[in-house]
């Protein structure tokens, strides 16, 4: 199964198109930065990097409760063959 798993990431990593852009989000950034005002491509910047950043924050926080309560789960069995 874990063999399956690495062979699938690989294949979408390396089908992926690493250079695919959003046309309206880099027209925008090249009419502002032939203008004079290259300061908004940080802002930019900062923008794609928190919505890349909150579906891995959400697969974290959901693996951490799901462990916590496969955790819980196996203390309550445990008591429970003791009695």
């Amino acid at each position: 199964m874990k063999r399956y798993l690495i062979l699938i990431a690989a294949a979408v990593l390396l089908t992926s198109n690493v250079s695919a852009q959003c046309a309206m989000c880099r027209s925008t950034l090249e009419n502002n930065y032939s203008s004079g005002n290259p300061g908004i491509g940080a802002g930019m910047n900062t923008g794609i990097l928190y919505l890349l950043s909150m579906p891995y924050l959400a697969v974290l926080i959901i693996g951490y409760l799901w462990y916590k309560s496969s955790q819980n789960v196996q203390k309550l069995s445990q008591r429970g063959a003791e009695h």
